[in-house]
């Protein structure tokens, strides 16, 4: 049975469209591929505040957040990663991703916080989380002078800063510092010496 020009033409519009149907299904498969391998966010934790080291972290101190970090994911905590009793092993301001290696527990802490007084007052760059300098300068036998200023220490961190109201305030500003606990001694040594104390921003001195 010979097949007619007309049944022809039919079946080559027919392969063609199924062709077309067939075209059209892989291009709507490969944007689908394309747009679920592109959606790599996952759940991380964001800092609310500015965390200082030896800070306790809970869930009021951060945000869960949808990030895609790609190759980094692991390297940020995830909410099922903050566990009870963490602290800051290290200063995380606010608005930051959590690192992972920026936590502790209370069992491995090695800081404590102490209280100086700067008798030169505060640059206004100085804040919660900065990183400063303590130079102390030992009072003379007479009493009424100081000696050359030393450095008591070195890269500590702020955890608040209270600046006194009246006259002097300009002049003086209590300072709660992050510090090791072994270098606790030196500085009540220096503060209850007699010692002028000075907090300065790091690279300032």
């Amino acid at each position: 049975m010979s097949t007619s020009p007309h049944q022809r033409r039919a079946f080559r519009g027919d392969a063609r469209f199924f062709v077309g149907i067939a075209l059209v299904a892989l291009s709507v498969g490969g944007v689908w591929t394309l747009l679920s391998s592109a959606d790599g966010t996952r759940p991380a934790l964001q800092a609310t505040r500015t965390i200082v080291p030896g800070e306790s972290i809970s869930a009021d101190d951060v945000a869960v957040v949808e990030v895609d970090l790609g190759a980094l994911a692991d390297d940020y905590l995830q909410p099922h990663d903050l566990v009870e009793g963490a602290v800051a092993g290290r200063t995380v301001g606010a608005g930051e991703l959590v690192p992972a290696d920026a936590t502790t527990t209370s069992d491995d802490r090695r800081s404590t916080t102490i209280v100086v007084e700067s008798s030169t007052g505060l640059p206004q760059s100085i804040g919660p989380g900065s990183t400063v300098e303590v130079w102390q300068a030992p009072p003379l036998d007479d009493g009424r002078r100081h000696d050359v200023p030393r450095l008591l220490l070195g890269d500590v961190v702020v955890e608040s800063v209270v600046v006194p109201e009246g006259v002097l305030a300009e002049e003086t500003a209590e300072v709660e510092l992050v510090i090791d606990r072994s270098d606790v001694a030196d500085v009540l040594a220096a503060i209850t010496g007699g010692a002028a104390l000075s907090v300065v921003p790091v690279g300032i001195a």
